[in-house]
Order: C-alpha cells, then sequence, then structure tokens
C-alpha cells in the first residue's frame, strides 16, 4: 500500500481528497491538521502540525510514498483587494519546506494544488505554456508565489527521484467549500446568500460581466487520482478546468433558479470585484491521464446546494 499525506486536510480540496482517497483499498492515507478539528473518516489517520516549521515537516514527510499538498492561507477577492499579504508569506514558507522535505526523504511524488490566479482575461482558453509573466495587478502576490511554487517542482524534479505533478486548476467549487461570506470565494457566497436571504433579495458585488471556468471538486479529485496511477514522469503541470467560462451573473440567476427560492437579484457596484474573465484547454490532462469533467455546472450546483442543505442549514 502506497502511504498517501494528505497536507491541508481539514480544508476544501483536502477534505475531499481525503474522503475520496480512503475509500481505495491500495493508499494509507494520513492527513494533516494545525487548528481545525479533525473529522472522522474510516482508515484515515491524523497527525497535527505547522507546515511553517522545519522539524515538524521533516517528521511528516519521512517514510510516505505521496503527498497532496493543498495546505495553504486562502479566501476571497475581499482579501485579495484589502490583504494580499496574507497570500504570499506562509504559502511560500510551508510549500518551500514540503519540497525540500520530499526531496530530502525521497518521497515518490508530490502533487501541489496551483490555480489559474496568475493568469489574465483573455478570450481564448488557456494551455500550460500560455503564460507570459504577466500578471493582473490585484493578483500580483498571490499569482507570482503560485509560479514561485510551480518552479519550485520543476527544480527539484531536477534533483531527485520525487516525481512532481502540478495541478493548475480553475474556480473549484462543491462540499466543504467556504461559505461564510468573509473569506469565501464567489461560488460559495452566492450559495450562502441564496439559501440565507430573508428580504426576497440577492446583493452581487459588482456589475456580474467578469466570467470563471467553474469545476466541481470532485473532477480535481479524480485528477489527482489518475496522476497517483499514471504520472510517471520527473515533472508534468496539467490544466484543470471545465474548459469554458460562465459570466458571473449568469451563476447567480443558475444559483437562484437551483435554490427554489423567489429572489430579486441587485448589484453592488461599491464592493471589491476583480474584472477578469478565463478559461482554460485541459487537453493535456486528457491525452495523457485520460482525465475530463464529469460533473456539468447545473448538476454540480444541484449538488452542493443539497450539501448545504444536509450540512450547514439551520434546523
Amino acid at each position: 500500500m502506497k502511504k498517501v499525506l494528505v497536507c491541508g486536510a481539514t480544508g476544501f480540496i483536502g477534505r475531499n481528497a481525503v474522503e475520496h482517497l480512503a475509500k481505495r483499498d491500495d493508499l494509507e492515507v494520513h492527513a494533516v491538521s494545525f487548528n481545525r478539528p479533525e473529522y472522522d473518516v474510516p482508515g484515515v489517520t491524523w497527525h497535527r502540525a505547522d507546515l511553517r516549521a522545519v522539524d515538524a515537516v521533516n517528521e511528516l514527510v519521512a517514510g510516505m510514498d505521496v503527498i497532496v499538498q493543498a495546505a495553504a492561507t486562502t479566501s476571497g477577492a475581499k482579501d485579495i483587494v484589502s490583504r494580499p499579504y496574507i497570500h504570499v508569506t506562509d504559502n511560500a514558507v510551508m510549500n518551500s519546506l514540503l519540497l525540500r522535505a520530499a526531496y530530502d526523504h525521497k518521497v515518490g511524488q508530490f502533487v501541489f494544488f496551483s490555480c489559474t490566479v496568475m493568469l489574465p482575461s483573455r478570450e481564448e482558453p488557456w494551455d500550460e505554456d500560455g503564460f507570459d509573466g504577466e500578471i493582473h495587478p490585484r493578483y500580483f502576490g498571490v499569482g507570482w508565489t503560485k509560479v514561485y511554487v510551480e518552479r519550485m517542482c520543476e527544480f527539484f524534479s531536477r534533483l531527485g527521484v520525487t516525481r512532481y505533478t502540478v495541478f493548475r486548476h480553475s474556480n473549484m467549487y462543491g462540499p466543504h467549500d467556504k461559505f461564510d461570506l468573509e473569506r469565501s470565494h464567489v461560488f460559495g457566497a452566492t450559495i450562502t446568500k441564496a439559501m440565507t436571504a430573508e428580504d426576497g433579495r440577492i446583493v452581487v458585488w459588482g456589475t456580474g460581466e467578469e466570467a470563471r471556468d467553474l469545476l466541481y471538486v470532485d473532477d480535481l479529485v479524480d485528477a489527482v487520482e489518475r496522476a497517483i496511477d499514471r504520472q510517471r514522469e520527473p515533472f508534468k503541470l496539467y490544466n484543470i478546468g471545465a474548459g469554458h467560462a460562465v459570466s458571473i451573473k449568469d451563476l447567480v440567476h443558475k444559483i437562484v433558479a437551483a435554490s427554489g427560492r423567489a429572489l430579486r437579484i441587485e448589484h453592488d457596484l461599491s464592493q471589491p470585484t476583480i474584472r477578469t474573465s478565463l478559461s482554460v484547454d485541459c487537453g493535456k490532462a486528457r491525452d495523457e491521464l485520460g482525465w475530463q469533467p464529469r460533473v456539468g455546472l447545473d448538476d454540480g450546483i444541484a449538488r452542493t446546494i443539497a450539501w448545504w442543505r444536509a450540512n450547514l442549514a439551520k434546523p
């Protein structure tokens, strides 16, 4: 059995990864938590550690076959605009330490979740080689931090035995996402607004003209499983997304319709919004991993609302 260490196991992507990977008989899953409570998944071994501490990271990584690195400081547009530094320092430190430890302990594979935050707006989908160093000013810090870790993965892939798989994924949504209005991304925030509105209206930040490539989280975890099973090169970078963009305005209308509630949609132009629109070309993941998205947006919205009602709705 391969020993798989999931870092950031109490976060959105990490928790979904743990729950899916733990169902496999050929994997021994270890989960890392820092300051959030653990949860019960049969067969999972829990570790509590600060990934910014050298000794803690080395103790965790020793003896592991695969590291799935989902630990990160993340939040929504409000923090990206007003406190961009929170996405830079801790993320750079923890990833640097994990990458060094993977090299030192000869871990078989390192899976890193990057994202499309470094990519500027454009109508055509981006492929993996299209990034030219131009990052939207609002995304400067978080964008270059992601690029730095991608390049660190490539750097270490040239030195030792560890294989590095980087997923430059689009905007994720689904169960265990952030649904509080202070830290959530647009999808989670819109779900919460639609399900909790008490005055018959839902307020959207900005005009809603910006567009996002939206992917249900199960499809990302499927890519992780395929990489564990099939990726044998020293370094691979894959786009993972739906392959097309949906405007925030259309997304809000879809969520309101799926909620079954009669809500009036209003726009607050005074709140922070980042007017970018992009999508990603996932042909490389399709050709090399046999991966493609399986959950459409309407189905994903319905699944997420059902999960929200089952887990977050007030009695």
